[in-house]
């Protein structure tokens, strides 16, 4: 079955689509999704058969000049078809950073509560953080500044990446369906990460702009 994917502005959102966000099943409810709205710009939905099998509260813009994708708030239905959901979104969200940032590469950043939702961000170049490597000066100082976008500086370690707690107003939830897979080293990452309190990873990467154009002439077809 085919992933309709759709993209629109966050303020045509009306209150029964609010309860149908809430009523999929998932991380959030409706005071999450419905301050979603408020503070993101861009939502897209992906549907089967007309059914709601997942969401994203996004934007694109510009931080110090760096053209972005913040991906505010994602949920995936628990379905045999996840994975297909999960691509549908990312492409969508890849499609969009090429029509707003032509020809140019684009930080792509998130929160996460479990490693699962790392699935989104593998073909992401320079993913940070990532197993055996350990991040300089301009890849912390982006966490920061993606910490701040997300608004939770206050509660955020600069050193793990780690927001300590308060990060599920909004994040990337998603299940795999082989969560037995999941990398030991990538899994250890989220070993401080108290889920219990809110705590989350800020995860960040690139999407270059040959890949973006590949996408384009894709899309296309």
């Amino acid at each position: 079955m085919t992933v309709v994917v759709e993209t629109r502005d966050c303020a045509s959102l009306t209150d029964t689509d609010l309860d149908e966000l809430a009523n999929m099943g998932g991380a959030f409810d409706i005071g999450a999704v419905s301050k979603a709205k408020e503070d993101w710009v861009l939502f897209t939905s992906a549907r089967i058969s007309g059914k709601l099998n997942g969401f994203t509260f996004s934007t694109l813009e510009r931080i110090g000049g760096t053209p972005c994708v913040l991906l505010g708030m994602m949920s995936v239905k628990r379905t045999a078809k996840r994975d297909a959901v999960l691509k549908g979104l990312m492409t969508e969200a890849y499609h969009r950073a090429l029509m707003a940032f032509p020809d140019e590469d684009v930080v792509v950043g998130s929160r996460f509560a479990t490693a699962d939702g790392l699935e989104a961000f593998k073909s992401l170049t320079d993913m940070i953080p990532r197993p055996g490597h350990r991040a300089v000066g301009e890849e912390r100082a982006w966490g920061k500044r993606l910490a701040r976008r997300f608004g939770v500086e206050r509660y955020y370690d600069d050193q793990s990446f780690v927001v300590k707690s308060h990060g599920h107003s909004g994040f990337l939830d998603h299940e795999s369906l082989k969560p037995g897979k999941v990398a030991a080293d990538i899994a250890a990452q989220f070993k401080t990460v108290n889920v219990a309190k809110g705590g989350a990873l800020i995860v960040h990467g690139w999407t270059m702009a040959e890949s973006l154009a590949k996408l384009g002439k894709l899309v296309k077809k």
